[in-house]
């Protein structure tokens, strides 16, 4: 993960301000920076989305492809994870730098999405074994400055909101022979309920309090941050600690509360940005990754 190096009265600094709920940036220890949030950013994918939050960018590409159910669930599809790490994204990177935590953020991914109700596999399936969707995430980093994994889930759930999936018609023949027909009308598709996709909130504990959205200085002066998915009615889904500090059993239950809070917050902010984008449909400018 991209660090970055203080010195002692820097770090002292930044807790103080911490202390008295006043951050470096004027923000208040439960407040968001400004996130920019765009989709159908990627011409060739089933949806996609770019999230930038303070320094951190981030590009989600979601393509769906036709493929087999998984023997111990053969009336449902799924999801595939893959991260790519840029190595501009931070000269950490470069080499093999960024396969570590690629492969740590694919992992909390699965995790956040192993819940039965996150997005519903039911509707992903064709034909019970033998065909369903498969819906490949690909993640790539492009800019680190701080906040990752909430950045990622942001970019995560709005691509899927922003994914349209042909909708498939079996024939089948006299002899009882199957064929599949995909529709190539752009408006006849199925569309992924994103409801129940949960954001991931972090909160980094720093001195006695904990504050949400940490910027790469803030990050440097943690020990241990909670990371918790969140569903947009406030139930958490999953829960891990990352840092070498530890942290108390009240600081954690404290911690927890903040995330349920922020976390609604965060779902109702972010739906709105998404609901206008498609209210504005083929008239909206966009941006576009290059943009």
């Amino acid at each position: 993960m991209a660090s970055v190096v203080l010195s002692e009265a820097e770090k002292l600094y930044i807790v103080h301000g911490v202390q008295e709920d006043l951050r470096v940036d004027g923000r208040g220890c439960e407040d968001y920076r400004c996130a920019e949030v765009e989709t159908d950013v990627v011409s060739n994918t089933s949806g996609s989305a770019r999230v930038k939050l303070g320094h951190t960018d981030i590009l989600v590409g979601v393509k769906a492809e036709m493929g087999t159910p998984k023997l111990e669930k053969p009336d449902e599809g799924y999801l595939e994870f893959f991260v790519d790490c840029s190595a501009n994204a931070t000269p950490e990177f470069e080499g093999r730098g960024g396969e570590e935590l690629g492969t740590e953020i694919a992992n909390t991914l699965y995790r956040v999405f192993s819940s039965e109700s996150s997005v519903d596999l039911k509707s992903l399936c064709i034909n019970p074994r033998e065909h369903c969707w498969v819906i490949y995430v690909d993640v790539l980093l492009l800019e680190c400055g701080g906040n990752l994994f909430d950045a990622i889930s942001i970019a995560v759930k709005a691509a899927l909101f922003n994914t349209r999936i042909p909708k498939v018609h079996i024939l089948e023949d006299e002899e009882g022979s199957k064929e599949i027909e995909l529709s190539d009308d752009p408006y006849d598709c199925i569309r992924l309920n994103v409801d129940n996709v949960p954001c991931i909130v972090t909160l980094s504990k720093i001195g006695y309090r904990h504050v949400v959205d940490a910027t790469l200085q803030e990050e440097a002066c943690s020990l241990a941050s909670l990371l918790i998915s969140v569903t947009s009615k406030g139930a958490l889904t999953s829960m891990k600690k990352i840092g070498k500090g530890s942290l108390d059993p009240e600081s954690i239950f404290e911690m927890m509360e903040t995330g349920q809070r922020v976390g609604k917050s965060l779902h109702i902010a972010l739906q709105k940005i998404l609901d206008e984008e498609e209210r504005l449909g083929t008239s909206r400018q966009k941006v576009g990754f290059l943009g």
